[in-house]
């Protein structure tokens, strides 16, 4: 028995376990470390991210101040009877962590335009109005305007409480497969002057891109 103790006391037994002690104490703390530093990352990362999607960052970064947002302050998503009020990022960015992180690198690009300042007067926006609202229905069509269900849940809707007109197009327009911004354009902000075939023909109707245009991307079949 005297043997074994002194055959596992020896220094090389003791170096091995006390470097079995330094190892399994430097895991444990570059673990814990992470752990802390992954915590303070993400907590700044999603601060950041909640702090960039509030209607007030909206406005200073994208040329929309004196453009879209005047119109939209007219409408009954800015201000209505119940108070529920529908900012910037309810109507154009997902809540879901992937497709924000997407739609907020989308946004880059809209950033650089007001650098390049090919947006920056009332005039120049308007000139591209048509083309910028359509990449936005183009994008809400893509997702079945999830935004504005995010809201407006199609099994809470009460036909009964709808006009006649409402409750007739809500019902045809659900079993043909359509979503809210087939209709819906122009809700929030002025429609540009596209030609819908709604009612009569428009003079001189804004040109849409060609890969947005369903009769040019017919046309072209």
């Amino acid at each position: 028995m005297a043997d074994n103790n002194n055959r596992q006391d020896t220094p090389a037994a003791g170096r091995i376990r006390r470097l079995g002690v330094w190892v399994w104490g430097a895991a444990t703390g570059a673990l814990g470390i992470a752990f802390v530093v992954g915590i303070l990352f993400w907590g700044g990362f999603n601060t950041a991210m909640e702090w960039t999607n509030r209607e007030a960052f909206c406005i200073s970064c994208h040329e929309m101040k004196n453009n879209v947002y005047v119109e939209y302050r007219n409408t009954i998503h800015y201000q209505n009877r119940t108070g529920v009020r529908a900012t910037c990022p309810d109507c154009h960015v997902p809540k879901e962590w992937g497709p924000k992180i997407i739609r907020k690198i989308q946004a880059s690009n809209e950033v650089l335009h007001k650098v390049l300042g090919s947006i920056d007067t009332p005039e120049k926006f308007n000139a591209k109005r048509a083309t910028l609202a359509q990449h936005e229905w183009d994008r809400m069509k893509r997702n079945n305007s999830q935004e504005c269900r995010n809201c407006h849940n199609f099994d809470s809707m009460d036909y009964a409480e709808q006009n006649r007109r409402a409750a007739d197009t809500h019902q045809k327009a659900f079993n043909a497969g359509m979503t809210c911004i087939d209709c819906h354009k122009g809700i929030a902000h002025t429609l540009p002057p596209i030609e819908q075939h709604i009612g009569a023909p428009k003079d001189e109707p804004a040109q849409l891109p060609a890969a947005s245009n369903p009769a040019a991307s017919a046309a072209s079949r």
